[in-house]
């Protein structure tokens, strides 16, 4: 039989409940970490000009942003061009 203390509980049932807490210490922890960590970042990135899409005869240019048109790949296949009709199978 386990030992007990001055309030009564045994040793082992306090260890054991104080055993738990410190994984629920640690995960705290770390989420507000990685919280401040995002919100460090989001507050820090600057693009300058936020991004926006314009249309142009039969093209979309993306203006502004943090991207930069020549780091973007062309697709492999172009999208078909609309019909008059609207359909756009072949």
């Amino acid at each position: 039989m386990a030992r007990g203390n001055e309030t009564g509980v045994p040793r082992r049932l306090r260890t054991t409940r104080s055993a738990g807490v410190v994984p629920l210490v640690a995960a705290v922890a770390s989420a507000l970490a990685l919280t401040g960590a995002a919100v460090y970042t989001v507050d820090h990135a600057t693009c300058g000009v936020p991004a926006q899409y314009i249309r142009h005869d039969n093209h979309v240019e993306l203006v502004g942003g943090c991207v930069d048109g020549s780091e973007v790949d062309a697709p492999a296949h172009p999208a078909p061009a609309e019909n008059a009709s609207g359909d756009y199978s072949r």
